[in-house]
């Protein structure tokens, strides 16, 4: 009975001591991982987070390719998928959906979390600010519509622009595996204005490209804040619905409802590829202009900083033979683009290891574009 007392004092000693240390959200972490047999962020744990909801109103389907799925994948490919834990394979041609395939249970309704392909969704959002005239410079400073910020050394400096290219100069490490640094943080925690706000900036914005997902988040409360408006139901006026999507979807938040603009947009592979075709049409679907032309080819032109390899919330790979640019999410949550093929391939799965030799690029977004041209040209 002595040693239980113990325990439960041990127990409350430490609960408080990591709450006063800013560590309470660790609890939550364990809750929505270890304790459901995880180690990590998962692909189906939309659920287990308060959302919004991302509306759709007259879905459209995809129109079938004449050869739609009548070509097996070959087997080194479809080794590499299963190996990788994929759960989608989807590749659209000529805006047409020519070949689709699921693993581990998954299906056309499943629903999976983007993970950080959402970084390019909100940078989408603040192309379509601009266009409407409601941010009406992709210069805006972020500390005038977060005075706060002018008090942080460098903070007054830091424009929407810097924090779209990953160049905000933020002290944040883009660590997914080390529970105690800020992306866990911001994931298990109650409040991303406690998670981001708090953070430091450690030089001059604009000088140095660094991935981070504190700057999209930023980026995301600076929206948030010039929109007055939840960013999914946004999302759902702006793109969603005049996209057609067959599926409303849903966009995770912290305790206060702000969504995390990092991550976390749980959609279906068939939706996802739709941001894709997008892009493909340079921002239009049918006959309406959903995204300005001016801002998609900003979004997609690598940056200087970055050394050719990232552009605004796109990942860029023009050294390939076949060129392409690409959503990236944690785990390989790919949306691709690849424009001198006219085609879209996206992949969602649980690859939590994933090989990344290519300038910091995933080996396997190469070898998907490499093999599915080859398969499918």
């Amino acid at each position: 009975m002595r040693i239980l007392k113990y325990m439960i004092g041990g127990a409350i000693a430490g609960a408080a001591a990591a709450y006063l240390m800013g560590y309470d959200y660790l609890f939550s972490g364990i809750s929505k991982t270890y304790l459901k047999g995880k180690s990590s962020a998962y692909i189906d744990d939309g659920n287990l987070f308060p959302g919004n909801p991302i509306v759709t109103e007259s879905p459209k389907l995809w129109e079938e390719d004449p050869e739609y799925n009548k070509k097996e994948l070959p087997k080194h490919l479809v080794e590499n998928l299963k190996h990788s834990r994929t759960a989608a394979f989807v590749v659209i041609r000529k805006g047409r959906i020519l070949h689709e395939q699921y693993w581990e249970g998954y299906n056309q309704l499943s629903q999976t979390n983007s993970f950080s392909m959402a970084k390019a969704v909100t940078v989408m959002l603040l192309g379509k600010a601009l266009e409407e005239g409601i941010i009406q410079t992709i210069d805006e400073r972020l500390a005038n519509l977060y005075p706060e910020f002018k008090e942080k050394t460098f903070g007054d400096l830091v424009t929407l622009k810097n924090l779209a290219q990953m160049e905000a100069g933020l002290d944040w490490d883009e660590n997914y595996n080390n529970p105690f640094l800020p992306n866990a943080k911001a994931y298990y925690g109650r409040s991303l204005m406690k998670a981001v706000f708090s953070r430091k900036f450690k030089q001059e914005p604009g000088t140095q490209f660094e991935y981070q997902s504190g700057s999209t988040q930023l980026l995301g409360f600076a929206l948030k804040k010039a929109l007055g408006k939840p960013l999914a139901t946004y999302l759902s006026e702006k793109f969603w619905i005049p996209l057609g999507m067959e599926q409303n979807a849903k966009w995770s938040t912290d305790g206060y409802g702000m969504e995390k603009t990092y991550c976390c947009i749980h959609s279906n592979a068939r939706d996802f590829a739709k941001l894709g075709q997008l892009f493909l049409d340079d921002g239009k679907s049918e006959n309406q202009q959903v995204l300005n032309t001016d801002f998609i080819e900003q979004m997609r032109t690598p940056t200087e900083k970055s050394e050719g390899i990232y552009g605004m919330g796109l990942w860029i790979n023009n050294d390939n033979p076949v060129r392409h640019y690409y959503f990236q999410g944690l785990q390989g949550q790919y949306i691709i683009v690849v424009p001198d093929h006219d085609m879209v391939i996206v992949r969602t799965g649980s690859y939590l290891n994933s090989p990344k030799n290519d300038r910091g690029r995933p080996d396997q977004v190469r070898f998907l574009v490499n093999e599915t041209v080859q398969l499918f040209q």
